[in-house]
């Protein structure tokens, strides 16, 4: 199926490893004109030179979503190279503490994570909107996690943020929907990658002394499918609910978990 999203311009916030890289690339590989964003420039130059050399536009931006000056900025120079913005796909967010009941973790650690996670998707949204609403087109995801879903022992900041950001979502899609522009919300479950391996497994296999291939299964055995997910996963969620082909969808949380959270 053709997603009609050749030339269209996409901003993707946290664009540098992990889900993030591979949202990017998958929208490179579309034909979409990119606006990579995040604050280690380093570290975004490998995923920009990748969709180059596959023949994608690609406009590398210095942006700390936490400054809603710097957030507009990034929408100012996007808008300047290519003309206008039709996706935002918001991927930049933190994992908080892990491991910590709700009166271990600090107060410092809640406000950090709470602010990153809906202050910073809140301010590129209020950055991009404006366009969008005037040319009355455009299209908003969000990830999120199922955490905010369902909520998660020892996870109780990183819930508590994502679970804001649905709301954010839901609310945003209702005053932009009259404008004719779509804002929605994907919410993967545990991804596949390094950090689940070293981190989340490794904690895992050490607390019954199992090996990591057990641990792994036991997490898959969590999920309907059997198996966890991967950052290719997300992103296919992510390019369906940016082209039209979602063109009726809109305020959704869609769980791509193999289905953990409808358990």
């Amino acid at each position: 199926m053709d997603l009609h999203l050749r030339d269209r311009v996409a901003v993707i916030t946290g664009p540098a490893k992990g889900m993030g890289a591979a949202i990017s690339a998958a929208f490179a590989a579309e034909g979409c004109r990119l606006v990579l964003a995040g604050r280690d420039l380093a570290a975004i130059g490998p995923v920009a030179e990748a969709a180059r050399a596959g023949g994608a536009q690609v406009l590398v931006s210095a942006c700390d979503l936490l400054d809603a000056d710097a957030c507009e900025a990034l929408a100012a120079a996007a808008t300047d190279r290519f003309g206008r913005i039709d996706i935002l796909v918001n991927v930049a967010g933190g994992s908080g503490p892990i491991g910590k009941t709700g009166w271990q973790t600090t107060p410092a650690e809640f406000d950090e994570i709470v602010r990153l996670n809906m202050a910073g998707c809140f301010h590129s949204m209020h950055a991009v909107l404006p366009g969008m609403v005037a040319r009355r087109d455009g299209k908003i995801v969000n990830v999120g996690g199922t955490f905010g879903m369902r909520g998660r022992a020892g996870r109780m900041a990183y819930s508590a943020s994502k679970w804001g950001l649905r709301g954010i979502t839901k609310s945003m899609a209702l005053e932009a929907g009259p404008f004719g522009i779509n804002v929605n919300c994907v919410a993967p479950g545990m991804v596949d990658g390094p950090r689940f391996r070293t981190k989340v497994v490794a904690e895992t296999a050490a607390r019954p002394g199992i090996s990591a291939d057990e641990a792994t299964s036991r997490h898959a055995g969590e999920y309907a499918l059997r198996r966890i997910t991967e950052d290719r996963d997300v992103a296919n969620a992510c390019l369906f609910l940016a082209s039209d082909v979602s063109r009726q969808i809109t305020g959704v949380d869609l769980p791509v978990d193999g289905g953990w959270a409808m358990l």
